[in-house]
């Protein structure tokens, strides 16, 4: 009688130790990797001259018309807005354009099919910017009714929430991407 009991079968694709998290790694390297190319990219000045500067462009006269959608009579010059209560310069940092770079980052480095990560970075853009375009009416508005707040309300509150916009964008895309396909339904 053999005192020994049998063995467990192994996955022999079972990895362990770093291996066993190389998809998360490889994640998180292209992630920094975008990350910080697309930040160095966006401060090179040609960039920054022809392009940020002209999409932050685009922000304050996409901004001050809705501004003047809802009646506050701004005129433009350049990236500022301005009625005869108050006036706002729409600079580099106030465009979207870091959480836009955070969450392409984390959409392109994610494991998924090329389709789902383009249509991921498509809306997630349109939406920062939507969350972004709120950012800058609420600011100015708060620059005219409550100019008291208006420091606190920039510095803490809307930069803190388009990022964080940009962060539940990734993870709720993440996730629907993430999750298994439902299984087909058997036919009787």
């Amino acid at each position: 009688m053999s005192d020994e009991r049998p063995k467990e079968p192994t996955d022999a694709t079972q990895s362990t130790g770093w291996r066993a998290y190389r998809r998360e790694i490889t994640f998180l390297v292209v992630f920094l990797v975008l990350l910080a190319g697309s930040f160095t990219l966006i401060s090179w000045n040609p960039v920054n001259d022809l392009v940020i500067e002209p999409f932050t462009g685009g922000v304050a006269v996409v901004s001050g018309w809705t501004l003047d959608l809802i009646g506050q009579d701004v005129e433009m010059q350049g990236t500022v807005i301005r009625n005869s209560r108050f006036a706002v310069n729409i600079m580099n940092g106030c465009n979207g354009v870091e959480t836009m770079l955070i969450f392409l980052s984390a959409v392109l480095a994610f494991p998924a099919p090329w389709k789902m990560r383009l249509a991921g970075a498509a809306f997630g853009v349109v939406a920062i910017q939507l969350v972004n375009l709120l950012r800058v009416v609420a600011l100015f508005l708060t620059g005219v009714y409550f100019p008291d707040f208006f420091d606190a309300s920039h510095t803490v509150v809307w930069q803190t929430v388009v990022i964080l916009c940009g962060v539940l964008l990734w993870i709720v895309w993440a996730d629907r991407v993430a999750r298994p396909a439902p299984a087909a339904a058997k036919s009787a």
